[in-house]
């Protein structure tokens, strides 16, 4: 049985493509934020 790569070309699939990568910087960005430059500031690492 092959995959007709033609059922993926919908735009709902660029759509959830895109909120799945939003989501994921998201969270990149927050852990950044909230966990590693504290880190950094009382581990005397940053300035």
């Amino acid at each position: 049985m092959a995959v007709d790569l033609a059922e993926f070309e919908h735009p709902s699939w660029l759509t959830a493509a895109g909120t799945g990568i939003g989501y994921v910087l998201i969270l990149a960005v927050l852990t950044l934020a909230l966990f590693i430059v504290p880190w950094l500031v009382f581990t005397g690492v940053a300035p």
